[in-house]
């Protein structure tokens, strides 16, 4: 049993707005900053018990990053601050669309802007101000407390319609004749953890939701979308030295947008990035006003377990391999994949033209794709031999009655659902795209289905490795309970 003693909270910030035109990372072509909506941020909340346990959290504006990144910045840490544990650090990316990438993505069949920043520099640049914002925050450390609650908000809705042919695509055409339903669940709840200072005056608070901060994802404006929203009108109400550290839960099939109900552009663009931070906001200010968060204990059992999983890699079958050889062969003699990029991304051109038209502007349903689709299950079955495994590394923290538990993949809402819903605690952060980046977890009626989130092309690990992830995540928050 973990005994209760006092903590020490230490909470900092920084600004990693790049300084001129980028790449925005995150879509299949190309897009080049045209200005800045908002500007992006990393959010550092360093915890550290009597006993010595350490966890140092930290949440950043960017799509998502590999070990590399992680692993660069614990370096970097451990150089400026040397009794900070580097597995203690735990790195989580709001998803946004809108920022340059850090680490190597998809490969670019584009040709590389000219007169933007470069991958190289940015995440230099990144990691710099991280780094050093870990330092303030550790050096910030002083005496607290915490308290929990729950708040409810609107933001994410299932993207996967399903068709009556059985197949799903993402933000399918729902006013078809032929569409059936949307595939998976939704989740509005909200997980808060507020911090306090020694007189119990609130310094910060974890916001954690079950949705994407990709409104603005197909603009051409570096941006901290909705959550960067939710930091500002927080700091309006609270005063800027509150600190806000946004998680995104299990949402990887989720977006900000009712595929059923909502017909118009606000979810789109920056309107409905002011709509759904509002939403947060209420959400949370209400908990607060409300009396709603829970006891403020300054005294609370903290532990921090780290560790290494495997999980079985997503091979397609025999049949699935033979199919998609096929598949290739007849998609390169009709057009060849330069042809069929060429004319993909004059389609998206065209898209963006269009008087009234909100994105998507591309089609996951291009022979483009189909190609790309086709020859990610023919490489996939030739690293069969090479290795049946894929290592994560994974996180179980327990803060009094609550715990965090982390994984690295854009993971199906179902998958959290199971986790929250069997875990031991009384409330459980379920935190994706968390120390490195796997793509999608889909779940195996996804993979029924396919369509873009359910493909091999989209991850590394299937459904059989989601079932792993959620027994072993579970084992772990039993240990700490």
């Amino acid at each position: 049993m973990h005994k209760s003693e006092r903590i020490s909270i230490g909470w900092s910030e920084a600004d990693i707005t790049p300084s001129g035109k980028c790449e925005l990372y995150g879509q299949y072509y190309q897009r080049v900053s045209k200005g800045v909506h908002s500007r992006l941020g990393a959010t550092v909340l360093a915890i550290k018990s009597e006993s010595g346990e350490q966890a140092i959290m930290i949440s950043v504006d960017i799509a998502n990053f590999h070990d590399d990144f992680l692993n660069d910045l614990r370096k970097k840490v451990k150089r400026l601050v040397p009794e900070i544990k580097p597995e203690k650090i735990m790195i989580n990316a709001t998803h946004t669309h809108c920022a340059p990438a850090v680490s190597p993505g998809i490969v670019n069949w584009w040709i590389p802007a000219k007169g933007v920043v470069k991958t190289t520099d940015y995440r230099e640049f990144a990691l710099s101000r991280m780094a050093e914002a870990v330092w303030r925050a550790w050096k910030n450390l002083s005496s607290g407390a915490i308290s929990v609650t729950r708040g409810h908000a609107a933001l994410g809705h299932c993207r996967r319609a399903v068709f009556a042919n059985g197949r799903a695509e993402m933000y399918g055409d729902t006013s078809r004749a032929d569409f059936m339903e949307m595939e998976g669940n939704e989740d509005s709840c909200v997980e808060l953890l507020f911090t306090y200072d020694d007189n119990k005056n609130v310094t910060g608070v974890i916001v954690n939701a079950a949705c994407p901060s990709q409104v603005m994802e197909a603009t051409c404006l570096v941006s901290s979308d909705f959550m960067g929203e939710l930091r500002r009108l927080l700091k309006e109400r609270f005063g800027d030295n509150l600190h806000v550290l946004c998680q995104v839960s299990a949402a990887g099939d989720q977006s900000p947008r009712d595929l059923v109900r909502n017909r118009n552009a606000d979810f789109w663009s920056a309107r409905g990035v002011v709509i759904l931070g509002g939403r947060l906001a209420d959400a949370v200010i209400k908990a607060f006003e409300n009396k709603e968060t829970g006891k403020i204990r300054d005294k609370i059992a903290v532990a921090h377990r780290v560790r290494q999983i495997t999980l079985p890699k997503w091979f397609p079958s025999y049949r699935e391999t033979m199919s998609a050889e096929k598949e290739m062969k007849k998609l390169e003699t009709s057009m060849s994949s330069r042809r069929a990029f060429a004319d993909f991304t004059a389609e998206v051109k065209r898209n963006e033209k269009i008087p009234d038209r909100s994105g998507p502007y591309d089609s996951k349903l291009h022979h483009f794709v189909l190609i790309r689709n086709a020859e990610a299950v023919i490489k996939r079955s030739a690293q069969r031999n090479e290795s049946q495994d894929f290592t994560m590394e994974l996180h179980a923290l327990r803060l009094g009655d609550a715990v965090i538990c982390t994984n690295p993949f854009e993971l199906f809402l179902d998958y959290g659902l199971r986790i929250k819903a069997r875990s031991p605690a009384g409330q459980t952060f379920v935190v994706q795209l968390c120390c490195g980046s796997a793509g999608y977890l889909p779940t195996a009626k996804a993979e029924k289905h396919g369509g873009y989130g359910g493909l091999i092309i989209n991850g590394i690990v299937g459904s059989e490795g989601g079932e792993k992830l959620v027994d072993e995540t579970l084992k772990d928050l039993y240990s700490l309970l």
